[in-house]
């Protein structure tokens, strides 16, 4: 049974990540928040990545950081605060993160970390200044990460499309905006968090251990076809 800690497991994708894991993994969960299950493999801490002291961890074998931000603004109504709260929630919490865990992770059993991205940071899409400018940094980070961690850490990160998750809400809050939605991707539909969670789960598992270094575009079509 591999421990696995899970950054953001209280809602959203985190959530459901953390839901696929708890069957087979110890699943070790740091969030402002708790989460909804409880379960014999499931530890939580609660913790605000960015301004409380991570805790101490003695021993795991992957890391997913959770936690994004989708800030949609036109460019003129960003202010620099935007993005360096952007920043700060999707980069700077991911490496505070790794730094705190790495030299755990690297004893640990085949480790792996998983990250987050966005669409956004191949599709270029009006008001996605902000959050695609620190998605497309942790795309950097993925494939640096990788090089400098191989061959001990797998490093991989994945892009959805949108997600049926709160953080989302505000896009998908009408039956016609689920409708165009669905139209705008060429699968005709959107993600569900237990999808992603799929995707994480596997990259955890030692089925991927030939994966590092890559980003995984969960687009429903929307960034690799034009149709």
């Amino acid at each position: 049974m591999k421990t696995i800690i899970v950054v953001g497991g209280s809602k959203g994708i985190g959530n459901a990540i953390v839901s696929s894991l708890l069957s087979s993994n110890r699943v070790i969960n740091i969030s402002r928040t708790e989460p909804q299950q409880t379960h014999e493999n499931l530890i939580h801490h609660q913790c605000d990545v960015i301004n409380d002291q991570l805790p101490e961890i003695d021993s795991a074998d992957g890391l997913v950081y959770c936690p994004g931000s989708i800030n949609l603004k036109p460019i003129n109504r960003l202010s620099l605060e935007d993005f360096k709260n952007d920043f700060e929630i999707n980069v700077l919490g991911a490496v505070k993160t790794i730094q705190q865990y790495i030299s755990v992770l690297k004893n640990g059993n085949k480790p792996s970390v998983v990250l987050f991205s966005t669409v956004a940071s191949k599709l270029g899409m009006p008001f996605h200044a902000s959050v695609a400018a620190s998605k497309s940094a942790i795309e950097g980070l993925t494939k640096s990460l990788g090089a400098e961690l191989a061959p001990t850490v797998r490093v991989n990160a994945i892009a959805p499309t949108v997600t049926d998750t709160d953080l989302a809400s505000k896009l998908l809050r009408n039956e016609r905006m689920i409708e165009n939605m669905n139209e705008r991707h060429p699968l005709k539909k959107y993600l569900k968090p237990e999808e992603v969670a799929d995707m994480a789960t596997f990259l955890l598992s030692d089925k991927a251990a030939s994966l590092s270094g890559q980003i995984f575009e969960m687009d429903c079509g929307i960034v690799s076809f034009k149709l």
